[in-house]
């Protein structure tokens, strides 16, 4: 009998400390805290401590799933993580976490390096992975530590991001409805209007690239720092994802109305409400969990699903359209019974 992917389990992890917009108003001025919360739809976000890494959210995320459902990790037999911030250049932070989470050593382990669409490129991967007999039970940790990216001063992304962990378990089933299909998309053309310019190898840090300047809406940052250019980012997801979600229903011989839940990647409310309304989603489908944890990056989507569930907005069987878009540029597409 053939298996099906599914999304059978998430949790999620949220480190300690928070950054809430009285903070942020106190310290960057000029905007207060009403300001913030209206052009985001974000009150707080959670910040990662100074000795905290994507890896360490993930790792508690996970043991989060194993706990809260009961699920053995022995029957983990592939790890894939979705970060942009890696402890290291080498080794990939997946097969890290493969010894420190206890998985065995037969368990398949890798990195991803996507944003915000990376939640949906991980389960197309899972999906691949299963129902080509590869393996049967795939975890995804998706893990971002953005604050450890942004000038303090930039308040066009520090009002914004958020860090956080999520942990989904993927796996095989007899039923035909669980993932798919997929859409997936890039265009490197928008590579330069959401980026971190300096730390790699085409531009290692130095003096030079520490250097801070001012853009002409005030805010501060140097090429070590990430860089939103938030009007174009803003033209991309426009276009991209009605288009994008489009060639997903029909690909899956679905209308809108066939779809219980959309949820999309939750970049902020100002973006959302503006492809909401530009798509016709009814606001009773539209998912926005976005309040208390800000933009966390690939870890958004599963985050909104988990806290869907526990309001008892989504339940059992219900079925949800999950888009990711951004950083790349990239975004993906699914359908998901939940």
């Amino acid at each position: 009998m053939q298996n099906h992917a599914q999304l059978t389990a998430i949790a999620y992890h949220l480190p300690q400390a928070t950054l809430t917009n009285d903070a942020l108003a106190q310290e960057l001025g000029e905007w207060s805290a009403q300001k913030i919360f209206d052009k985001t739809g974000i009150a707080e976000r959670h910040i990662a401590a100074a000795d905290e890494t994507a890896s360490d959210l993930a790792f508690h995320a996970a043991e989060k799933l194993f706990s809260e459902h009961a699920i053995e990790r022995d029957g983990i037999d592939f790890l894939i993580l979705c970060t942009q911030a890696p402890d290291h250049f080498l080794p990939s932070s997946a097969c890290v976490l493969q010894q420190r989470l206890r998985l065995p050593t037969s368990c398949g382990a890798l990195d991803i390096n996507l944003g915000c669409s990376g939640y949906v490129y991980a389960l197309a991967m899972a999906k691949g992975l299963i129902e080509a007999g590869i393996r049967k039970q795939v975890l995804i940790l998706t893990a971002d530590t953005y604050s450890k990216f942004i000038n303090p001063r930039d308040r066009s992304v520090r009002t914004l991001f958020g860090d956080a962990a999520a942990a989904s378990l993927v796996s095989g089933g007899a039923t035909q409805q669980g993932l798919g299909p997929f859409v997936l998309g890039t265009d490197g053309s928008g590579a330069k209007n959401l980026i971190v310019p300096a730390g790699a190898m085409r531009l290692p840090r130095s003096a030079a690239t520490a250097v801070e300047s001012e853009d002409a809406s005030g805010n501060w940052r140097s090429q070590d720092d990430l860089f939103m250019d938030g009007a174009e980012i803003v033209q991309f997801t426009l276009g991209a994802v009605p288009r994008t979600m489009q060639e997903l229903l029909d690909a899956a011989g679905k209308t809108l109305d066939d779809i219980d839940h959309v949820i999309f990647h939750q970049a902020n409310k100002f973006m959302l409400d503006a492809l909401r309304r530009k798509i016709r989603i009814p606001e009773a489908k539209f998912v926005i969990e976005i309040d208390t944890v800000g933009n966390t990056v690939s870890s958004t989507i599963p985050i909104a699903i988990a806290r869907a569930r526990q309001s008892g907005r989504i339940r059992p069987g219900d079925t949800a359209l999950l888009l990711g878009f951004g950083v790349g540029y990239s975004w993906g597409g699914t359908l998901a019974h939940l």
